[in-house]
């Protein structure tokens, strides 16, 4: 059994807070689920994407972000149940190597929006090393709360795309619902980059 499903030790709450705080100019897309309430936990802004549906699209949005968004790095934080269910895009977004997408898979080894069954990271897959064969070099597995600032650092340099798996601990946190609104999301995600509405 995996690091995820025995013993890790991160507080994803925490974390998430913290990596945002470091990375202040970050477009952001979260995962639906969890991954949705951590961000909005951590203080709503309009750089936030939420994502509440298309299990398995939080990579390929991001990936399009990032390539129309050149100037600005772009994080992608997700769930390990998200992120096996889009493992293509890892994939696609290898092939199109933009130096400014980040992508951050919040690992728990469970199904935590249906019931918590275990997920495939709790049976063997491992993640960063898939990231890694698909082609994306800076492919990490997170182990500590300490790392936060690597990570950050890697999100902050736009040198390439990156990929972290955070080994957090299985627990179920209180949701934080930000709103379900697609169509204001949207609009509020546009306005915020000074495109308008449409």
């Amino acid at each position: 059994m995996s690091t995820t499903a025995t013993n890790a030790t991160i507080d994803r709450r925490d974390f998430v807070a913290r990596l945002l705080q470091a990375c202040p100019q970050a477009l952001v897309v979260t995962g639906l689920g969890s991954p949705t309430y951590d961000v909005f936990a951590s203080g709503d802004s309009d750089r936030y994407f939420y994502l509440w549906g298309a299990m398995g699209g939080a990579v390929s949005i991001g990936l399009g972000l990032a390539l129309a968004q050149p100037s600005r790095p772009v994080l992608v934080i997700t769930g390990d149940g998200e992120a096996l269910m889009g493992m293509g895009s890892l994939a696609t977004a290898a092939a199109q190597r933009p130096d400014n997408l980040a992508i951050v898979v919040l690992d728990n080894g469970h199904f935590g929006e249906t019931g918590m069954q275990r997920s495939h990271s709790s049976m063997g897959t491992r993640m960063a090393q898939v990231a890694q064969a698909c082609g994306i070099a800076q492919a990490r597995e997170v182990m500590a709360i300490d790392e936060v600032g690597e990570v950050a650092a890697t999100v902050n340099a736009c040198a390439g795309i990156s990929f972290a798996q955070v080994h957090i601990r299985r627990e179920e946190v209180p949701r934080a619902l930000p709103s379900r609104d697609g169509t204001l999301v949207k609009n509020r995600f546009r306005i915020g980059l000074g495109l308008g509405t449409f």
